[in-house]
């Protein structure tokens, strides 16, 4: 076991122990931030996947955070009213129902930006994707039916199998469930002969066409696979929130993404876990001194850029180790 191994099974363990400690001292709002640390870094998770080892930086990833979002939203809203939707349907309150429908929609849409925004790299490929967000965020504003600018609310949290999510520790633990897969599936991907082309796309294209492999079909499905996770997310943070609006879609929520991955690592395994969670504590703690909070985390950012490539997670593993 290497130290890199070493370092993210602590930080999972951390992440998992602490809202159980919190829960018995009776400190519920801790287990909140811990759940949105998870929820953060499960978005992280997606966007590391074309950001990290594609080398896609995606400034559009709010769109399908906000597709997941809006998707649990009016599937519980439908099954609170008994309104029914398209062919019928009354639409869920189950969450493994949301989240297949929320990557539906975020894989159909995805899929939709890639094919015409991977034609394009560089500075132009991020405006594209920016444009193609922003466009569903309008869209979501102009969206009356539900809510349009003032957003939607859910009235009771959306429910999973065996559990009461009403609870915040049961509901944490749907979470943190669904991040630990989404890392698996990463850690698979990067190991796969799927990982390595699409690392390969990353560093040079042309020699990687020039063995047979397509650049644009390895980038166009991580780009998909990476707006899936990224919908499951969003569905997550609506229900913890009980709240969806438009701001979900906004490109701060892209920006802060991007931040995430940064901060912990681009490329890195757990890095958007320690991305999420150096980020939310920052806003915790700092945001409770000052409110201009984001001073100090464009400063750790700059440093970061400049002097810690690897992020957090280099920081304490020290070099990325291949092979």
């Amino acid at each position: 076991m290497n130290r890199e191994t070493r370092v993210n099974l602590l930080l999972l363990v951390l992440l998992l122990a602490v809202p159980f400690v919190a829960d018995a001292l009776g400190q519920t709002f801790t287990v909140t931030l811990v759940t949105r640390i998870a929820i953060l870094a499960l978005a992280a998770v997606g966007l590391n996947i074309a950001l990290g080892l594609g080398g896609l930086v995606s400034f559009g990833h709010a769109a399908f955070f906000g597709i997941g979002g809006y998707a649990a939203g009016i599937l519980a809203s439908h099954a609170m009213s008994g309104e029914p939707m398209l062919f019928g349907f009354e639409g869920s309150a189950q969450m493994p129902v949301i989240w297949a429908v929320a990557m539906l929609a975020a894989g159909l849409v995805s899929l939709a930006i890639g094919v015409i925004s991977l034609r394009t790299s560089g500075v132009y490929f991020i405006m594209i994707t920016l444009a193609f967000a922003q466009m569903v965020y309008y869209f979501a504003i102009s969206w009356p039916a539900y809510g349009g600018e003032d957003g939607l609310s859910i009235t009771l949290r959306n429910s999973f199998p065996g559990l009461n999510t009403m609870r915040p520790t049961e509901f944490f633990l749907v979470c943190f469930g669904v991040l630990a897969v989404a890392l698996v599936l990463s850690a698979l991907l990067s190991a796969s002969r799927f990982g390595a082309a699409l690392q390969a796309a990353r560093q040079n294209e042309v020699r990687l066409a020039s063995i047979g492999i397509a650049p644009m079909p390895i980038r166009l499905t991580a780009f998909v696979l990476s707006a899936m996770i990224t919908a499951v997310a969003g569905a997550l943070y609506a229900d913890l929130n009980r709240f969806v609006s438009p701001s979900m879609l906004s490109w701060h929520m892209s920006g802060e993404l991007i931040v995430l991955v940064i901060l912990g690592g681009t490329g890195r395994l757990m890095g958007p876990v320690a991305g999420a969670a150096l980020f939310v504590l920052l806003e915790f703690w700092l945001g409770g001194i000052t409110e201009r909070w984001q001073f100090f985390l464009g400063l750790i950012l700059l440093v970061t850029v400049l002097f810690a490539r690897g992020g957090v997670i280099g920081l304490f593993a020290g070099k990325e180790r291949h092979g």
